[in-house]
């Protein structure tokens, strides 16, 4: 195994409460420095190249018997190490990540200490603590600060109630707004990840990893100095059931500290990943890298794959002789169209349990569970179900038991809507009950990702993405097409994303409108098969009825067919809210994968990553009339090129897809 580990140690014991003292770490390249100074704060700072990225920015946590770590502290010692391992990563978007970094550990009397890892692509920072018994954590104090009022992507929480504490109930789904840190509202805090733009091409994606037993991060901005201010949401007091459904429970009143914890922990890690180009950003494994290992020992059961799924298109089958809806009849039906395609899962979203019971073992009389899951079985399909939060929480055990037994392969767990330390506990104990039964998860109503699904490798998607799904009801200026490649460089660099993609109703511009039963995309047809190559989703949704992908069998297969993890993955070009292409590789094949914004666009493709010998190439791009008809597309199979390049035309709103199979 590739491993180097190397540690100095130095141990300060004259050191005076007021003496400031400075400390740097570098990336193994050398292009990046945190310098961190402890005096009567302790700030940090960050440098690319010699150029300010962060401007010194002071952190601090305060605990409930008043005791500040981070003021006045006082060094007891300090480590580094430098680290080169190889991390086995078998459900994810490559087969192994390089860890490679370099670290220092400031160790403080009244035993806590700050970690700062170096990596060539970002910088990570985290609190540790050795005390006994638990702690109360008041808040933790972050403020980031930049040199100038840079250009940012940033996402609001959904809420725009003018209080924190209403919007922290919060769905985490949200497009971009692309302005200054100051021009950015500073009554409604933002989500994680977010990006700014520090000019000349380099950029900075600020978001978290490792977040267990503590509540997530927002940040908040101020009009008057570019800076972000973290925010976290207080500890729950009392709580109570409604929302959804009834299948929440809604914060009613909260503590005055954010989070009760044992008081030996590590903290999670702020991240910051700086880019010199857009592309680094679309293929970056600082969180996976940050996350704690997995605490799954045999993985081999977790099976990845693609979902038949019956929401996005409302139960609207055509061309069958029962009544469609959520009945035996159209499940029977999706199982058999994911027998016929290979599909491995189908899902039984909200509405098989009896509606206002928060009660997952109360099924409607419509739908047979043993009976669907006997006729999946036969057929070689798993069944998934959708579950409601609280429904699923009060009763976790039990139900995933009961289920586990009856053959069901996970849950889609729904309507979390929170960050705070009980919610972010829930993900974990939710993630750890069915990893003993087996089972697989897929968080909605969720924030980003921070790694969990390195810890517990069965939680196989996240929601957290602003999907497909909101074509449903989105006004016609909603701009999904934008949307779709931005996500690559700021929201997929935390994790997988269960966006939900493959439409066939395809809308060009000007031609999309919100339908519930009979939902459209945005864009072409060629633009929903890339996705599937672009969105890292190893649970991945085909979210159109059967009906409509029996009409369309060529597209259908290429869904079908595609991996869902991959052994390898390199970005071929890419610039932030305009384009974006990335190659994936699953065993001996190559799949291509482009998208656009609505600029009609030419790209030349450079395949010079691929071995030397034969190719055939099977391509699936805009068709001359998809400007106006997004459905329109050609399919055709071609010889790779001498040299290796492939030159694609996009329509506006549109992609590009192929598969590269060597001969």
């Amino acid at each position: 195994m590739r491993f180097k580990l190397f540690v100095l140690t130095f141990i300060a014991t004259t050191l005076s409460l007021s003496a400031q003292k400075n400390y740097q770490v570098q990336s193994p390249d050398n292009k990046l420095t945190a310098d961190i100074v402890v005096g009567d704060q302790i700030t940090f700072s960050i440098t690319h190249n010699g150029t300010a990225v962060l401007s010194p920015s002071p952190i601090s946590m305060t605990l409930q018997n008043g005791e500040v770590l981070g003021e006045k502290a006082k060094v007891s010692r300090v480590t580094r190490g430098a680290i080169d391992k190889v991390i086995p990563s078998p459900l994810y978007k490559k087969s192994e990540v390089i860890d490679v970094y370099n670290e220092v550990t400031i160790e403080f009397q009244k035993n806590y200490k700050l970690i700062f890892r170096a990596y060539d692509e970002g910088i990570a920072y985290r609190f540790v603590t050795t005390k006994k018994g638990e702690i109360t954590v008041v808040n933790e104090t972050a403020s980031y600060q930049f040199p100038q009022d840079f250009m940012t992507w940033a996402p609001y929480v959904n809420s725009t109630k003018p209080t924190f504490e209403e919007q922290f109930f919060n769905s985490f789904e949200q497009p971009y707004n692309h302005m200054k840190v100051t021009e950015l509202n500073n009554e409604r805090l933002l989500i994680l990840p977010l990006l700014v733009d520090l000019g000349n091409g380099n950029k900075l994606n600020i978001t978290e990893a490792d977040l267990e037993d503590y509540p997530g991060m927002f940040l908040n901005n101020s009009n008057e100095k570019p800076l972000f201010n973290a925010v976290f949401a207080p500890y729950p007091k009392k709580t109570e059931q409604g929302g959804h459904n009834q299948l929440q429970m809604l914060v009613t009143e909260r503590e005055n500290f954010i989070a009760k914890t044992k008081g030996t922990r590590s903290f999670p890690w702020r991240v910051f990943i700086v880019s010199e180009n857009d592309k680094q950003l679309a293929d970056c494994d600082m969180v996976y890298k940050l996350a704690a290992p997995s605490r799954v020992e045999d993985v081999s059961w977790i099976k990845p794959g693609k979902v038949a799924w019956d929401w996005w298109n409302d139960w609207n089958l055509y061309g069958v002789d029962f009544v469609a809806g959520i009945n035996n009849e159209t499940y029977k039906y999706y199982i058999d169209f994911a027998a016929k395609q290979g599909i491995e899962y189908v899902i039984l979203d909200e509405g098989w349990a009896i509606n206002l019971q928060a009660d997952m073992l109360q099924v409607i009389p419509e739908i047979d569970i043993p009976g669907l899951v006997a006729y999946a079985n036969d057929r070689n399909v798993g069944l998934i179900l959708w579950a409601g939060y609280w429904a699923f929480d009060r009763d976790m055990e039990n139900v995933v038991k009961h289920y586990s037994e009856m053959g069901i392969k996970g849950f889609k767990i729904d309507f979390m809507d929170r960050d705070d330390q009980p919610m972010v506990d829930f993900l974990y104990r939710s993630a750890e009950v069915c990893a003993r039964y087996q089972m697989l998860v897929d968080f909605h109503g969720v924030f980003k990702p921070t790694g969990l699904q390195r810890t517990y490798p069965n939680v196989v998607n996240y929601e957290g993405v602003n999907g497909l799904e909101q074509l449903k009801w989105a006004a016609t200026s909603y701009d999904m097409v934008t949307y779709d490649v931005t996500i690559p460089f700021i929201r997929m660099i935390a994790g997988p994303m269960d966006y939900t993609q493959g439409a066939m109703r395809n809308a060009a511009k000007g031609n999309y409108r919100p339908i519930n039963s009979e939902p459209m995309s945005q864009g072409t047809r060629c633009r929903q098969l890339a996705t599937y190559v672009i969105f890292e989703s190893p649970l991945n949704m085909l979210c159109d009825n059967p009906s409509n992908y029996m009409r369309e069998e060529e597209c259908t297969a290429f869904i079908a067919e595609i991996p869902t993890v991959w052994d390898e993955t390199i970005v071929l070009d890419g610039k932030v809210a305009e384009y974006v292409a990335i190659a994936r590789r699953n065993h001996n094949d190559w799949y291509v994968g482009a998208l656009t914004d609505w600029e009609a666009r030419e790209m030349t493709l450079d395949l010079s990553f691929l071995d030397n010998g034969n190719y055939r190439v099977e391509i699936y791009k805009d068709g001359v009339n998809a400007h106006r008809a997004g459905r329109d597309y050609k399919k055709e199979t071609i010889a790779l090129p001498a040299n290796k390049k492939i030159t694609i035309k996009m329509a506006p709103g549109g992609g590009f897809a192929a598969r590269i199979i060597k001969l």
